[in-house]
């Protein structure tokens, strides 16, 4: 009888077909963990959201403000996620081009469309979102409170600070002592201010106007939603009422 190795009873060749066996079973395991990885990385464009890289380039500014000008999901399997950003400084702005941002941070910031996402003012961050301009407000470094026609009290800013209001485009938009000591309340509990008609944001007039096709898309993806919710709430409703009347044999009066 033919004798084998001592590390094995089977033959040789058997061992080898069971080791090739085992070999190609990690292989595509591993390719298909690999695959779903790169997936993964394409649909949630997993990296920097930018605004670091903005703020490595402005070093030296004490202040500005970054905005959110714009966003944008492209693909259908595999979605792809983008910002575009407005720069603000005090005497010039500019945009950025489209930025692959992760999806989770794209989530985070759908409802703050025209809105600051960060703001340093005398070298200072303020990392939370707010309407453009308001950060700066009510410091006599940077304007003062005039009183309109109409009586109310609205903010001017003046000096090499003049031109700030124009710097932020269309987003800006007059502030009144009103709207600012709203803001104010909200900062102190690290609320995000939206207005006092809720004007600002991705759901804003402002967004409105100046971004009329976002906007549209915007509300309608908000009332599909709203519908979806209502549709299953009815449902789950009709569900129970039809239970009720089946444990109570369907009498009725």
């Amino acid at each position: 009888m033919k004798a084998y190795t001592k590390y094995s009873n089977k033959p040789p060749r058997l061992v080898f077909a069971v080791f090739l066996e085992y070999f190609l079973t990690v292989v595509i395991i591993f390719s298909v963990l690999l695959f779903m990885s790169f997936l993964n990385g394409c649909g949630s464009n997993a990296g920097s959201d930018h605004l670091a890289d903005i703020k490595s380039q402005l070093v030296n500014e004490k202040t500005y403000s970054i905005v959110l000008e714009d966003m944008k999901e492209e693909g259908t399997f595999s979605k792809n996620f983008f910002h575009k950003y407005l720069v603000v400084l005090p005497e010039t702005s500019w945009k950025t081009e489209w930025m692959p941002v992760a999806e989770e941070y794209f989530n985070t910031c759908k409802p703050l469309m025209g809105m600051t996402l960060l703001t340093r003012k005398d070298g200072e961050f303020d990392p939370v979102a707010a309407p453009p301009g308001y950060a700066f407000v009510g410091d006599p470094e940077y304007g003062r409170w005039r009183e309109g026609s109409d009586g109310a009290s609205f903010w001017e800013f003046y000096g090499k600070y003049a031109f700030f209001s124009n710097l932020f485009g269309g987003w800006y938009h007059p502030i009144y002592k009103i709207d600012f000591d709203g803001y104010h309340k909200y900062k102190k509990a690290k609320k995000i201010y939206f207005g006092n008609k809720s004007q600002y944001g991705s759901s804003g007039k402002i967004v409105k106007q100046t971004k009329p096709g976002f906007y549209q898309s915007r509300m309608a993806s908000v009332t599909a939603k709203k519908s979806s919710f209502t549709d299953k709430v009815n449902s789950k409703i009709g569900r129970t009422k039809t239970s009720m009347r089946s444990r109570s044999g369907g009498k009725g009066k």
